[in-house]
């Protein structure tokens, strides 16, 4: 007769569960120090000096004396906040340029993204060859074609329609660079909605748009927010267009930053001081959106 050490197998399988907790989150925690690296990096360099950016230092304090070199180069720093700085007036401009443009850019992906989704996920459409899916797969693909291949239609068009370095010219193209992704999110929102709620709500007397905009929309909100975030992230990094479709009154941030550059080479302290600036505001509406945020990711995983 066989007999089973029950005690030596629970045990066995104790160490086999401890051991693989300890590989995953070991796994988990490198993942997080390479992703969270550039962030410390960028935010640490910010308070160097020339010769401690120069030699690689990376810890205050251990093996670098923080200073206020690049914020003191923007007029940001503590000593430097009062007193009048042209360079701190050209980054509020900037910054505020950034502001107008990836909200008011964002906003409209969303409104006309959401708009593209809930018809590709309520109604069934033919062009030519192609259904609904066929269509979706076009959005999502305009984000495979390279942004530079556009830049020669971009720039004749643009001056044609006098709309180089303006507002309008700088939001439409940030929506239409964003659209695609809003799209595609968006429509997986609304097919996790069923059908019935706007069937009932039809029967109850609403129109389709009263449906659309009382039962369906506060569903799906979370999904909103968070296909906006993702916009703005996009928008607020945008540095390609900016650079080539602006000038003067409407230079974004990312241009700010990518400008600081001189006789003697990169002026790294400043360039990570502006990154750090530019970064905290997206760092605020994340925190702010954060419970929206994960509402919507929590009904994706759900479908």
């Amino acid at each position: 007769m066989v007999r089973i050490d029950f005690e030596k197998y629970g045990r066995g399988q104790r160490i086999r569960w401890w051991a693989m907790r300890f590989a995953v989150y070991g796994l988990l925690v490198v993942w997080a120090c390479v992703c969270i690296f550039p962030l410390f990096w960028t935010v640490s360099t910010s308070f160097k000096t020339a010769a401690d950016v120069m030699r690689g230092n990376l810890i205050p304090w251990f093996n670098f004396t923080p200073s206020w070199l690049g914020w003191r180069s923007l007029g940001l720093s503590p000593d430097t906040i009062s007193q009048i700085s042209t360079v701190r007036d050209e980054f509020m401009r900037r910054l505020w340029n950034s502001v107008i443009i990836s909200v008011t850019a964002s906003a409209l992906a969303v409104v006309l993204g959401s708009l593209a989704a809930y018809g590709l996920s309520r109604f069934s459409y033919k062009f030519g060859h192609m259904r609904n899916s066929d269509i979706s797969f076009f959005f999502l693909s305009q984000l495979i074609m390279p942004p530079v291949v556009l830049a020669l239609p971009f720039l004749v068009l643009y001056k044609e329609l006098a709309l180089l370095d303006t507002y309008a010219g700088m939001i439409a193209v940030y929506t239409l660079m964003v659209l695609p992704i809003v799209v595609w999110i968006m429509r997986d929102q609304f097919a996790t909605i069923p059908v019935e709620l706007e069937e009932a709500a039809l029967v109850d007397g609403l129109s389709v748009w009263g449906a659309f905009a009382r039962i369906i929309v506060p569903l799906v909100l979370p999904g909103m927010v968070a296909a906006f975030l993702l916009a703005l992230i996009l928008c607020w990094n945008e540095y390609f267009f900016a650079a080539l479709l602006t000038s003067t009154n409407t230079n974004t941030l990312p241009v700010m930053i990518a400008s600081q550059t001189g006789s003697q080479g990169i002026n790294w302290w400043s360039m990570a001081a502006l990154s750090t600036a530019g970064i905290l505001p997206l760092v605020v509406v994340g925190v702010v959106l954060e419970k929206h945020i994960i509402a919507g990711m929590t009904a994706g995983a759900v479908k």
